[in-house]
């Protein structure tokens, strides 16, 4: 009988430390190193989703894991993810489908039932891979949350995985974090620790040597590796987009753009990872907008998803990003939506039986011949299309193929021609019409996601900005997406395999 895959874990001593982008980094080092390999993190918290070949809802991260290991996603590798709602209530997918909305203190008392459902996941991964990486989530010395918790030590006790303690030397306090850390824990759990990683190290090794053997002599575990600061790597950081971050780039690239587009961030941004692939094009500015003043006239306008569409909806007037949207489409200035931004751009929303707000009946922003009702069933499926027409305000031509994936509570109904046609779900034949574009002003929405991950989408739409502005098309728009992140992942690949103790991270695969 074939033994089980061996497991490593990585946690961290709090979020943002880099535990996603470390785990896919040891995925993508062990394929190169001809390991069929695995990520895995039995509960996340995200609102950055992906639907996997099967139709399942699984967070992002995982989906970047999988790629740095080779291989196609599926939701064993994430079975439990929470969609916050609100701060308090999320929805909760288990194994890739919605069951249903808990409050913060529902889940906490249930967790504990949603342990067996990790393990088998992580069992059945470990019978089809040699090895497994599993993220943790947070930090593993939550005491508040500690007699509940099954992302951290829970899990490292059930695979038997040696633990890689991952602490953020950037923020500061980082020998302290580490320190701490170790001392909140149990110590069973303790003895899992096998060793620290300092991430996103600035500055000379030299002069930090000392802090280094200080940690090791405080606590007997070894330091197995310093990692630097990786500039411009581009891959989701943990379970989100590290808006902070892409503002703070934004500033720095704005002097070198040509093309200026403005994201509206809503309160409940959902799939922002939707509009990543702009970002790394040449002469793009990306920039996520909170307040009404900081859209000033843009190239264009993009609404992303949403997981509370009729709150961000009150967030729009409120605000008056909704008035400024407003002006700027009727100027000439495209807007595009997605998802939960299509159905605002529409006429009217409803939501009788309550899944998002009881009883709401509310008018939307008037710009696509579209009306929505929220109904309790989730599309989550993988799609191909094409476009029954040309599409002035993507700037793509009619019959483009296009892949995606739908991830959306509500029917939308249009009022015109449809400007998609979903021809394939899930690999299964259909015909579903999608989307809407405004015959008078540049305003285009959909349901798909991923939208411009597809190379003909993204070229006509920044040729079409750069033909507003009079600039030169460019050929090297379009560039290949995935080639794209490939390459990336074999730079952080090799960055931190310089950076860390290898022979003694496999010597842990090997005893554990």
């Amino acid at each position: 009988m074939k033994s089980p895959a061996a497991c490593i874990m990585v946690q961290g001593t709090g979020s943002h430390t880099g535990k996603s982008i470390m785990t896919a980094a040891l995925c993508r080092i062990l394929r190169q190193d001809g390991w069929r390999v695995a990520p895995f993190k039995s509960q996340n918290m995200s609102l950055n989703s992906y639907v996997t070949p099967e139709g399942g809802e699984m967070g992002r991260a995982q989906v970047l894991q999988a790629q740095a290991a080779g291989i196609e996603p599926h939701t064993d590798m994430n079975p439990i993810l929470l969609k916050p709602a609100s701060d308090e209530r999320a929805q909760v997918v288990l194994n890739g489908r919605p069951v249903g909305h808990l409050g913060a203190r529902e889940y906490h008392d249930l967790k504990l039932e949603y342990l067996p459902h990790a393990v088998a996941a992580l069992n059945r991964l470990r019978a089809n891979y040699q090895i497994v990486v599993i993220e943790g989530a947070g930090s593993p010395a939550e005491i508040n949350l500690k007699d509940q918790d099954i992302a951290n030590m829970r899990m490292a006790e059930a695979a038997q995985a040696p633990v890689l303690l991952v602490g953020d030397i950037d923020r500061g306090g980082v020998l302290a974090s580490l320190v701490g850390t170790l001392e909140l824990l149990d110590p069973g759990e303790r003895t899992l620790v096998a060793g620290f990683i300092i991430n996103k190290f600035r500055g000379s090794l030299d002069l930090l040597q000392g802090a280094l053997d200080f940690l090791e002599e405080r606590t007997g575990k070894p330091v197995l590796g310093v990692v630097p600061y990786i500039r411009d790597i581009g891959l989701e950081e943990e379970d989100s987009v590290n808006l902070e971050e892409l503002r703070a780039s934004a500033g720095r690239l704005g002097d070198k753009a040509e093309i200026d587009i403005a994201v509206i961030h809503l309160p409940h941004i959902s799939n922002a990872t939707d509009f990543d692939p702009l970002a790394h094009e040449d002469g793009v500015l990306l920039r996520y907008v909170s307040q009404p003043a900081g859209l000033r006239v843009p190239d264009a306008v993009l609404i992303p998803g949403s997981k509370s569409t009729c709150d961000d909806l009150d967030y729009m007037r409120g605000s008056g990003m909704a008035q400024a949207l407003l002006r700027l489409a009727h100027a000439g200035v495209p807007v595009i939506g997605i998802c939960g931004g299509y159905q605002m751009l529409g006429t009217r929303i409803e939501d009788p039986d309550g899944w998002e707000r009881r009883g709401a009946a509310m008018e939307g922003l008037g710009l696509l011949p579209v009306s929505t009702v929220m109904t309790g069933d989730k599309s989550t499926h993988r799609v191909e299309a094409y476009a029954t027409s040309s599409i002035p305000a993507l700037g793509l031509e009619s019959g483009s193929p296009i892949e995606g994936y739908e991830i959306h509570m509500g029917n939308s109904v249009s009022e015109s021609d449809y400007s998609l046609a979903i021809f394939s779900r899930d690999g299964v034949a259909v015909s579903i019409p999608d989307g809407a574009f405004n015959p008078a002003l540049p305003v285009f929405g959909c349901y798909l996601h991923g939208l411009f991950e597809n190379s003909c989408v993204r070229e006509g739409f920044i040729n079409s900005l750069r033909k507003r502005r009079g600039l030169q098309s460019l050929e090297s728009a379009g560039r290949d997406w995935q080639e794209w992140r490939e390459d990336r992942l074999d730079r952080l690949a090799a960055i931190t395999r310089s950076s860390l103790e290898m022979d003694h991270i496999y010597s842990l695969l090997y005893t554990s």
